[in-house]
């Protein structure tokens, strides 16, 4: 006679519900569903307390301020993805900028200063890369070194000057909007980017590998893939995406400095944890990165309304990286313990059966009653 095994499930509801029912809780628990939903309460509390926070001049503006941002951590992502970090991306950007108000201030036209500066981020790119990749150095320290190394060349390059005298039409475009919407038209392009690299990390072999080097650098190199030389590009792209966020700085702000985007990079990681990406690798995606973006910057935009000290802002980045890094350890604590309680009160031992339950059992009942005392 066949047994049925299947669990039994309480009356009124379908076997598939339970399931479902957890999926759709682990995906509301996700870091991109939960930085989604702090964001869209944040920008409802803030439209309706903080003046002007609405107005589609001060969006444009809280835009203009987050391309930076979202363009420089689309690459740092991927990086972040596989175990590994580059402090140097704003250094980066200050660095392209001197070079491009040198190259222009010498008589280059920008059709051939811009190039040149995405060259020279790519280079900048290799170096962190070789030092990572193929003397094994520790990307923390690399960068920390680097970030250091290419703000010193900035001033180097460019000094105490300020080089204002950029075409007209070029920073015309860079702080232009669509309409009278107030979005700026640098979130087209931008718009493509996040695509491009939303589909190469969440949907090709190339961002699965990604995180299985986050995950563990042996088991991927046992799988086939080559870990230095996928880590080694990652920094050359990222070098080059922090370039041209250099000429944008240098374009939205019509002036080349050295010490232009100096701090940005604490933004950028801010913004990468809050998203829900490891600082460990191997875990995190693109959509809450955006967000995160959003809600840093949104943040900021709010308290500049309530002329907020600069200061104060640098704390509330300080602050929001440090719960960035640190929610998500306790929030793994918590499961853990969660995981091993009991799921309800411990069920009592099965009882013993009395002596007599048995008798066929029992050695003295096989004895006749008439001999028991014999024995």
């Amino acid at each position: 006679m066949a047994v049925d095994t299947t669990p039994a499930t309480p009356a009124g509801q379908a076997p598939a519900q339970r399931p479902r029912t957890a999926s759709r809780l682990r995906l509301l628990g996700s870091g991109d569903a939960v930085i989604t939903g702090v964001l869209v309460l944040f920008l409802v509390v803030a439209a309706l307390t903080v003046e002007g926070f609405a107005s589609a001049r001060n969006t444009g503006f809280l835009l203009l301020d987050v391309v930076v941002i979202v363009l420089i951590a689309l690459p740092l992502t991927l990086v972040i993805v596989t175990g590994e970090i580059d402090l140097s991306v704003a250094s980066t950007v200050g660095l392209s900028s001197a070079v491009m108000g040198q190259l222009w201030f010498s008589g280059l036209p920008l059709e051939t200063v811009i190039p040149l500066c995405l060259l020279l981020g790519a280079m900048l790119g290799a170096v962190n890369g070789f030092f990572v990749t193929r003397l094994g150095l520790p990307s923390l320290a690399v960068t920390i070194g680097t970030l250091a190394l290419y703000r010193g060349l900035a001033f180097v390059v460019l000094g105490d000057r300020a080089v204002a005298d950029f075409p007209r039409s070029w920073t015309t475009w860079a702080i232009s909007g669509i309409g009278g919407t107030g979005i700026p038209v640098v979130v087209v392009p931008l718009l493509f980017l996040v695509l491009l690299t939303g589909v190469v990390l969440h949907a090709t072999p190339i961002g699965r590998s990604l995180y299985a080097m986050g995950n563990s650098e042996d088991a991927a190199r046992f799988s086939g893939i080559d870990v230095g030389r996928t880590k080694f590009w990652l920094f050359v792209v990222t070098g080059v995406v922090s370039a041209l966020g250099g000429i944008y700085w240098t374009l939205r702000y019509g002036s080349a400095r050295a010490d232009n985007a100096q701090g940005l990079e604490l933004q950028v990681i801010a913004a990468i944890l809050l998203g829900g990406v490891s600082i460990f690798g191997g875990r995190g995606g693109l959509l809450g990165v955006l967000a995160g973006a959003l809600l840093l910057g949104s943040v900021r935009n709010a308290l500049q309304l309530e002329n907020v000290p600069a200061d104060v802002l640098n704390i509330v980045t300080g602050g929001l990286l440090v719960v960035a890094v640190v929610a998500p350890q306790v929030a793994a604590r918590v499961r853990s313990r969660t995981r091993a309680r009991p799921a309800g009160p411990p069920s009592a031992p099965p009882a013993r059966p009395a002596p007599d339950a048995h008798p066929s059992t029992d050695p003295a009942a096989q004895v006749p009653a008439d001999q028991r005392g014999n024995r």
